[in-house]
């Protein structure tokens, strides 16, 4: 039976992986219930979100008729968005949660919304990076959901010691298959990319920060050089303030010949050609919930090699799917990645991400969502 689902979260205009992902929820379950997507007027204030937080280049992830109603830091705007929605008596409201600045926005929402039932989706129950109200303010907002949906088993622990005895459901970060727009042949995307057809590519992609662990796989590519010089890392993402330190870091490891650095976010259409290009996708996080990196690479069927932390490990088939290996250990990196590579493993993890793909599915999490929704 159709029932009526509001959505709550970032979709295009507003750029990131959280974005793609309600786009892409919302429209799994469009196919089978009356979804009403609402978005932000306002996102984040520029003055704690200096960049740039939309991108017009791409509108392959615009939901139609997407109403851009709630501003997060306007009480006012809150209450009457809150009333919008109770008038609208849907049978689930499903929010997107990632960080605590939201967290006064949808404690108001609620509380001026009425009873509602409420899901919680936490890409990430607590920030990556911790400041001293986060607890408070996550517990503040997350109190008000009926149910939760969360992509590891460690999200699951953080989120019971706010909350007693949630009802939640753990289940693995959907694959984002949807930046297959040429469907792009690995020789096409090295040749636009002019990158020579013997090299062998790794790939770090996304916004580098501290907890990514970038630097211990620079640590790791002497080595892996070293052993085998036909080896290339690709590092694609906006770097931040500290980006003259990892410079710097190539500089001392003298690696600067098999290192290619672009510094700059990437529009949708423009991901395809470096992930098709790339052999090994590596994810070398020190601290993570999950990754939805590790996603994009299986949308693309390459394997990943990924650190041993938060739920990466839970998305991953040590030797099947890729590698998961200890963090901080440029040695871990270096032995994987030339293992992968001197036992020619693509096709073969190829093969298995392919088997894999229910378990990662939009439908599945359709199927997940729906279940809050049974009498």
């Amino acid at each position: 039976m159709q029932k009526k689902i509001i959505l709550i979260g970032p979709v295009y205009p507003y750029k990131g992986g959280i974005s793609h992902y309600t786009g892409l929820m919302y429209r799994e379950l469009a196919k089978r219930h009356d979804v009403e997507m609402i978005s932000y007027k306002m996102q984040y204030p520029k003055i704690l979100f200096h960049k740039e937080q939309r991108d017009y280049s791409n509108d392959s992830f615009k939901i139609e008729n997407t109403e851009y109603m709630l501003h997060t830091a306007n009480p006012f705007n809150i209450i009457k968005t809150a009333n919008y929605i109770r008038r609208q008596s849907p049978d689930l409201v499903v929010i997107q949660w990632w960080h605590p600045y939201f967290a006064p926005c949808y404690f108001l929402l609620a509380r001026f919304m009425g009873k509602q039932n409420v899901v919680f989706v936490c890409h990430n129950v607590f920030p990556h990076e911790r400041f001293p109200l986060d607890r408070f303010l996550t517990r503040l907002a997350l109190n008000n959901g009926s149910h939760f949906i969360v992509h590891a088993a460690e999200e699951a622990k953080e989120l019971e010691k706010i909350k007693p005895d949630p009802d939640y459901v753990v289940t693995p970060h959907p694959t984002y298959n949807a930046f297959c727009f040429e469907k792009m042949s690995k020789g096409q995307a090295q040749k636009k990319l002019d990158i020579a057809s013997d090299e062998k590519i790794l790939l770090f992609f996304g916004y580098v920060r501290e907890y990514k662990g970038l630097k211990y796989l620079f640590r790791a590519m002497p080595a892996i050089c070293k052993a085998d010089d036909k080896v290339r890392l690709w590092v694609v993402g906006e770097f931040g303030a500290d980006r003259e330190e990892y410079r710097g870091l190539i500089e001392e490891l003298e690696i600067a010949e098999y290192v290619r650095v672009v510094d700059s976010y990437t529009p949708d259409r423009e991901v395809e050609q470096y992930f098709a290009a790339a052999d090994l996708v590596v994810v070398p996080y020190v601290s993570a919930t999950q990754s939805g990196i590790v996603q994009i690479a299986y949308g693309f069927t390459k394997p990943v090699i990924v650190t041993e932390v938060g739920g990466l490990p839970d998305v991953v088939e040590d030797g099947r799917t890729g590698y998961v290996v200890k963090p901080e250990s440029p040695e871990a990196i270096a032995e994987a990645a030339l293992k992968f590579f001197r036992e020619e493993q693509a096709e073969c993890m190829r093969g298995n991400i392919e088997k894999e793909a229910y378990r990662f599915s939009w439908e599945r999490m359709g199927e997940v969502v729906e279940k809050f929704m049974q009498d």
